[in-house]
């Protein structure tokens, strides 16, 4: 703190003027010759950059938004996704969000000390483990020619992204309110994105988020949805005052709705363990019982006919070949083939490369997220990455047992039947690195993760103002 003609001057303060000014100048350079999606992408790069690093809350709304609302780029074939591991890159809107603010962040955290870019919490160390075990098996991968192209190290960074997001919201929660606000912004964006699925309805296409190219991607739109109903569910039981439940209540019939076009059988299944697990740990088991049991009651009698065959499809294909023939039954063709994926890594491939597997995307498209581990990472892989799930499940259970305020409860009580309901929703998807799933996951769980030390914060300044 400098003294000038009677007048305190930050430093720092004179530091950013000056970094925003050289950012603005060294922008405009490049706008003179530019062109004009060049000079689009430059602008909309500096006013993301300059609100991260003058407004890091304001560049998280815009992220949250980003997430699901945000347009997708494809860097070679069209039909290319980095989660499937084809050649090709898909590039969207918010992974441009999150390098921009990162970058501003790192810059606000070499200016200001007190900042840290990775605070200690519970999970930082599994977080480390997974990423440094996918970082080696690539390379190996690269160095024994099974990944054969830059997609498995940009994968590899996708993943640290997920991270990232997870470390920028720890870094910023500070207090109660905050929480409340971004899942406050978490939920309206859930609700436009019901408004547009629903939409898609009436023209007999199965609903899927926006953006999500020619074909859409229902399963990744279900998995979404089944870790945001959890979340209101849990809000609903324990939080609110009479209009705000109703509002809650409301966005979760457009969920139910839209959750049902999706047609995703993954995401259905995953509703068993959601609910069982919400009704194990609420002290209100009546409050999801007994609507329960009107659901079931009346379903028979509502259910649109696509629903009902979507079900009866696993059993009810027309004979194809690749159908496997389990006690007599015939399962479908997208069924056989994830059960085959199984079958093949745990009794053929997994052999060949048992510590670290093939590397990421150093082996053949699995739609189904522990045989896709275990191929890619080998045996090291899996354990840490069972461990990173133990470690995040057991982390948000200690923190819905142990707090006291009913909006912390309601929002770790969905936390942890939207966890449980990925797991199983894994079992038939790529959940945990599909992008549009992980990223409102991960910001979800640093807020979960950051309630007892929010609390502890709010009992200490109670104390000192007593």
């Amino acid at each position: 703190m400098n003294n000038i003609g009677g007048q305190a001057i930050d430093s720092r303060m004179i530091m950013i003027f000056l970094i925003i000014c050289s950012m603005t100048m060294a922008a405009g350079l490049v706008l003179a010759q530019a062109s004009l999606v060049v000079a689009v992408a430059v602008t909309v790069g500096m006013v993301l950059a300059i609100i991260g690093f003058a407004n890091t809350e304001l560049a998280l709304y815009i992220l949250i938004v980003a997430m699901l609302l945000g347009p997708q780029i494809t860097a070679g074939p069209a039909e290319a996704f980095v989660a499937r591991g084809r050649s090709g890159m898909t590039l969207r809107f918010d992974d441009f969000v999150v390098v921009v603010i990162g970058l501003s962040w790192f810059l606000r955290t070499a200016i200001d000390k007190k900042l840290g870019i990775f605070p200690s919490t519970p999970l930082n160390r599994p977080i480390a483990l997974y990423f440094l075990i996918c970082l080696l098996a690539t390379l190996f991968g690269y160095l024994f020619d099974r990944v054969t192209s830059v997609v498995g190290i940009l994968t590899v960074l996708k993943y640290f992204e997920y991270f990232f997001i997870y470390f920028m919201v720890v870094n910023h929660l500070k207090e109660k309110k905050q929480v409340e606000r971004f899942t406050a912004v978490i939920l309206m964006v859930c609700f436009i994105i019901c408004l547009y699925a629903i939409y898609q309805i009436p023209g007999g296409e199965r609903a899927s988020a926006p953006f999500e190219g020619p074909q859409g991607e229902p399963n990744t739109l279900g998995g979404y949805l089944i870790l945001m109903l959890s979340v209101v569910i849990g809000l609903l039981l324990h939080y609110g005052s009479k209009t705000e439940k109703i509002l809650l209540g409301i966005l979760v019939f457009f969920i139910v709705i839209v959750l049902g076009a999706t047609l995703s059988r993954a995401s259905w299944v995953a509703l068993v363990p959601m609910t069982l697990t919400l009704i194990y740990f609420t002290k209100r088991k009546m409050a999801i019982i007994i609507p329960l049991l009107i659901v079931l009651l009346i379903t028979p009698f509502i259910l649109p006919k696509a629903v009902v065959d979507r079900a009866k499809f696993t059993f009810n294909q027309p004979p194809e070949a690749g159908q496997l023939v389990i006690s007599g039954a015939r399962i479908d063709t997208s069924t056989s083939e994830r059960l085959n994926s199984y079958r093949i890594i745990l009794t053929r491939d997994f052999m060949k490369q048992p510590l670290f597997g093939y590397g990421i995307t150093g082996y053949s498209f699995v739609d189904a997220q522990y045989p896709r581990v275990l191929a890619e990472t080998g045996i090291l892989g899996l354990l840490v990455f069972v461990y990173l799930l133990r470690v995040t499940y057991r982390n948000a259970r200690l923190t819905y047992r142990k707090t006291q305020d009913p909006f912390f409860s309601g929002l770790a009580l969905g936390y942890l039947g939207g966890f449980v309901a990925l797991l199983f929703h894994a079992i038939g998807a790529n959940t945990f690195v599909i992008v549009r799933i992980m990223e409102p996951f991960w910001f979800l769980t640093a807020m979960v993760i950051m309630i007892p030390s929010i609390e502890a914060e709010q009992n200490e300044g109670h104390s000192s103002a007593a």
